[in-house]
């Protein structure tokens, strides 16, 4: 029998097992797995929570249903029939420029009439086409990118607030080709982004007129699904369908390695183990591994988390005024608001919020205004309303409030994290029968998660 450590009851390290469990099966390979956890529940980030009526996200909301491996899995876990996806309007989506919201265009004619850039702007970006492609091997930041590319009011009004909802980032440090690697190999396969876009659009064509079904020009964008009860339902349901031992409210501390691993806990308990897989943070694997391998423990602890203030207002809505016709906004820097952007959450998901009643979350803090952690929920509250009244009008006061902290929220894919994550796997290579999974790597979202937490089973499973 093989025993399998797992660190780390979130998405990732529940996705691996229960991976893992199935393959095993599959495969007739005895193994025996116990995930350790030192929060008193699983789901890590992913929280779904009931507030006075309200469902309140504590971290992401739900996942985009274009790749296969999170609908696979809901289909093997049989919950594929309570999947939620979002309504049609939260297509629309916005950003607050020059003290209005813009609606993002979708197309050639909505961008000509848009207002969000100025005509210099988008003639600035249709020149795309004839910016030369990048020919080095440097690591270019997204900020890098879109100056380079597509100009310096793309940057500031489209790009930057992009990375800023996506990944709470700051693109004049994040990796393109971490961040974006689609649009980092778009450039290089095509010579450009409005290239790309015309080549493959000829070949999405002739692809629809010989009767093959086809995904957008660039690549599916897909729709954002969640489930009836939150994106929890996902994590609840990898829980109960696992036969693994799950140990939760206890820490690694510690980990050694002689004849097999050793992990000393926080409860004064150690745990044998022929196969340790980590699925957690970095910075917290960093400590774990201080003994056993310190070069790996300092190259890890340098990935950076950018930390995050999430604070949900529930409104009657016959106090609003406003159209919460759409998905929400995000903002540039340049406009001196306070949050990142505002999420319309009961327009997204229906039954998000009481009948009669608004759900909204806005997110505070990330890469660029970090110092946003330390405010007190009074100042996050005062900041939030504050932003809502110039930005919607909206001058009644919540019925509900509760802001979630989290410290270190998502990891950042800064300019050489590629090169970076070479470096500590090479270094744990040494380690055998030692695995890394999670967020921190190779793709922060929920997609790449249970992607990255297949393929890492499958690794497993291929050297038993």
């Amino acid at each position: 029998m093989t025993r399998v450590a797992i660190i780390g009851a979130g998405v990732s390290g529940l996705a691996t097992a229960y991976a893992l469990e199935k393959g095993a099966q599959a495969q007739n390979i005895d193994v025996q797995i116990t995930v350790i956890e030192k929060q008193p529940r699983s789901g890590g980030k992913i929280w779904s929570r009931q507030e006075e009526g309200y469902l309140c996200e504590w971290g992401p909301n739900g996942f985009l249903d274009n790749k296969p491996a999170t609908l696979d899995l809901c289909k093997a876990l049989a919950i594929d029939d309570t999947l939620l996806r979002s309504n049609d309007n939260a297509r629309k989506r916005f950003i607050f420029s020059d003290n209005m919201l813009h609606r993002l265009p979708e197309n050639g004619p909505m961008f000509l009439g848009s207002k969000l850039i100025s005509w210099p702007g988008k003639f600035r970006l249709a020149g795309e086409m004839f910016v030369p492609a990048k020919r080095d091997e440097r690591d270019e930041t997204l900020a890098e990118f879109g100056r380079r590319r597509l100009g310096a009011e793309a940057l500031d009004k489209l790009i930057a607030p992009m990375a800023g909802g996506i990944f709470a980032g700051d693109p004049e440090t994040m990796s393109l080709k971490s961040c974006f690697p689609r649009i980092a190999q778009l450039e290089q396969e095509y010579g450009g982004l409005l290239k790309a876009m015309i080549k493959l659009a000829r070949k999405k064509k002739a692809e629809r007129k010989a009767g093959k079904q086809v995904a957008s020009a660039a690549g599916p964008g897909g729709v954002l699904t969640s489930f009836n009860g939150g994106i929890q339902e996902l994590t609840d349901a990898l829980q109960e369908s696992l036969s693994a031992t799950l140990r939760f409210g206890v820490a690694v501390e510690s980990m050694e390695y002689f004849d097999n691993y050793i992990l000393g806990l926080s409860d004064g308990s150690q745990l044998d183990a022929d196969v340790v897989i980590s699925a957690a943070p970095a910075h917290a694997l960093s400590g774990m591994l201080k003994k056993m391998n310190g070069e790996a423990a300092k190259l890890l602890n340098q990935i950076p988390y950018a930390p995050m203030n999430v604070a949900c207002f529930g409104f009657n809505r016959a106090d609003l005024q406003c159209d919460l016709n759409g998905f929400g906004y995000l903002i540039p820097k340049k406009e001196g608001c306070s949050v990142l952007g505002t999420l319309w959450d009961s327009s997204i998901f229906p039954h998000r919020a009481p009948k009669d009643k608004v759900l909204l979350r806005s997110m505070m803090g990330g890469a660029t205004r970090p110092q946003a952690i330390d405010l007190t929920d009074d100042q996050v509250l005062a900041l939030v309303q504050a932003d809502l009244e110039r930005i919607m009008g909206i001058k009644a006061t919540p019925e509900m409030v509760r802001i979630f902290r989290h410290q270190q929220a998502i990891p950042q894919y800064v300019s050489g994290h590629a090169s970076l994550v070479a470096q500590i796997r090479q270094e744990l290579s040494a380690c055998k029968g030692f695995y890394l999974t999670g967020n921190a790597f190779e793709g922060i979202g929920l997609n790449d998660c249970v992607a990255n937490a297949n393929k890492t089973a499958a690794e497993v499973l291929a050297a038993l």
